[in-house]
């Protein structure tokens, strides 16, 4: 029997899904080893976390902002601190700086159910529904129709966009002159 030479066309045909899922395997190994566990959080965080909650939920919504910006800056960059300061301003009517917050969060957290919603609702409440509707479907796609951060979302979406304010100078009427 006589040995056949490969040319490099049936080298590069055999060999190359080989490659392509060998390398995928390492990529995707390599990605799950090298994630790093959250690090526990502070506990001058969280102890300024639970007092923020509280005073959300007494009212006090300015107090409970200052408390959660205490503790991210105790413990910058943790998602549970970013999304608690979001929902507080978003509170205040500050969509804009909530936005900032939750897409802080989601840098963090990329999959985070809780700042994928905050953020659409945010959006919604600015009246950017399109992108509240981008939110939403991304929410579908990880959780299902079914999951309470999407719901949620709809219901923001459906409510539409938050009343602006209105000041005083735009309101007070303007000096009619007539003659007698």
């Amino acid at each position: 029997m006589t040995k056949t030479q490969l040319s490099a066309k049936d080298m590069l045909m055999r060999y190359t899904p080989v490659a392509l899922a060998l390398s995928l395997a390492v990529a995707v190994s390599s990605s799950v080893i090298h994630s790093a566990p959250s690090d526990p959080m502070d506990p001058r965080a969280t102890a300024l976390l639970a007092k923020g909650r509280t005073a959300m939920e007494a009212g006090k919504v300015n107090d409970a902002i200052d408390d959660f910006e205490a503790a991210l800056a105790v413990q910058p960059g943790n998602v549970t601190v970013l999304l608690d300061l979001a929902a507080a301003t978003r509170r205040t009517g500050l969509q804009g700086k909530a936005l900032h917050y939750y897409r802080e969060a989601l840098e963090g957290d990329p999959r985070n159910l809780a700042a994928i919603a905050g953020e659409g609702a945010a959006l919604a409440e600015k009246g950017a529904t399109e992108k509240a509707n981008r939110n939403l479907a991304r929410l579908k796609t990880l959780c299902g129709d079914n999951c309470a951060e999407a719901r949620q979302l709809s219901a923001a979406i459906a409510k539409g966009p938050a009343p602006r304010m209105v000041t005083a100078e735009a309101v007070t009427p303007k000096p009619v002159v007539s003659e007698n």
